[in-house]
């Protein structure tokens, strides 16, 4: 008898899991049933964008006319202005007969002009490929190079061109100066440009981060001061906050343990990204980038309601960090979610 009593007990205890797991698993179910599935996600988008999405479709068919009134219309919204001519000019990338024609229209264009240098950036990465140096070819690494070459060209003329404050042909070079390896004494006096004209370019700004990851041409510390400086000169609302979520991120998420994503400093960071997200405007588009980082970082810390909350202001767009660093963003993404709701649910 005192042989078969904790093999009982342990009968016991796993018809019971057994069953919790069940009755979350359809409270589960039940609860994220206007959840959109892997296969419904867009991962060319981090939220919706209705005008981007004329814009390239118009693109697809050859009309430069609809991209060049958009961007017009941006006017002085620097940071709008910079995400229409980041969806332009991967269009370009991809085939640039109609930016052509467009030049030839109007062959002084600013618009046109920056269009066709974060074009050829978009274009020499491409070439190169993602993969890491020792898997590129010879050849790719030459035309890397050479398009980048071109690009320095047509950066020079986009600021040229542009109008008076306009920070875009700044914030869109800052991928060239990755590509070339520029020195850091470059990329502060590029940034230097930057901050003059848009002293808290969101794009701007995560793009910098990433030149000062150990990834590229910086460090760690390097990432780590150069979010902190930038969270604390600027005001709340402006969502920088997710720079130091991203820093933190790229340098610690692969070798951190389980519960480095619950240490006070990690912690503070996020509620701060929280609060951050509260003084926005809930119409600010940016908004949903600093989401995407919070239901990663909040599932991880086990706060799975707030967790849930983010992703449900997000789902069905996928395209950015951390999940557009995976082969199947759309996955790896539902992974998270799935186990954000089954916490919510199950309490735990």
């Amino acid at each position: 008898m005192h042989g078969i009593l904790p093999l009982i007990v342990l009968t016991v205890s796993l018809c019971v899991w057994l069953w919790k797991r069940r009755r979350t698993t359809k409270l589960a179910v039940a609860a994220g049933g206007d959840l959109l599935p892997p296969e419904r996600q867009n991962t060319e988008r981090s939220c919706p964008d209705p005008e981007a999405d004329a814009v390239s479709a118009a693109l697809s068919r050859g009309e430069w006319r609809t991209a060049a009134k958009a961007i017009a219309a941006a006017g002085t919204d620097w940071e709008r202005r910079s995400e229409l001519v980041g969806v332009v000019a991967d269009r370009a990338a991809e085939d640039d007969t109609w930016l052509r024609a467009w030049e030839a229209e109007l062959p002084d264009d600013p618009d046109a002009a920056v269009v066709r240098a974060a074009a050829q950036v978009t274009l020499a990465w491409e070439i190169r490929g993602a993969a890491y140096a020792k898997h590129t070819t010879a050849e790719q690494f030459a035309g890397f190079h050479r398009v980048l070459a071109q690009a320095r060209e047509a950066f020079e003329r986009a600021e040229a061109l542009a109008l008076p404050g306009d920070p875009t042909p700044y914030v869109k070079k800052i991928p060239l100066y990755m590509g070339l390896g520029a020195p850091h004494e470059a990329m502060l006096e590029l940034w230097s440009e930057v901050t003059a004209r848009a002293p808290y370019h969101f794009e701007g700004h995560l793009c910098a981060l990433q030149y000062w990851c150990a990834k590229w041409r910086g460090s760690a510390e390097a990432a780590r001061d150069f979010a902190g400086q930038a969270v604390a000169a600027a005001p709340r609302g402006s969502l920088l906050t997710v720079l130091r979520l991203i820093a933190w991120f790229e340098h610690h998420d692969d070798e951190a343990p389980s519960e480095a994503y619950g240490w006070p400093e990690v912690m503070g960071m996020t509620d701060e990204a929280l609060a951050d997200i509260a003084a926005a405007r809930p119409d600010d588009p940016r908004v949903a980038t600093v989401r995407h980082m919070l239901a990663y970082f909040l599932t991880k810390q086990e706060r799975h309601e707030a967790a849930l909350e983010q992703f449900r202001q997000v789902d069905g767009y996928v395209n950015a960090l951390p999940w557009c660093y995976r082969t199947d963003p759309a996955k790896f993404y539902c992974r998270f979610r799935t186990k954000a709701l089954r916490g919510a649910v199950s309490g735990d």
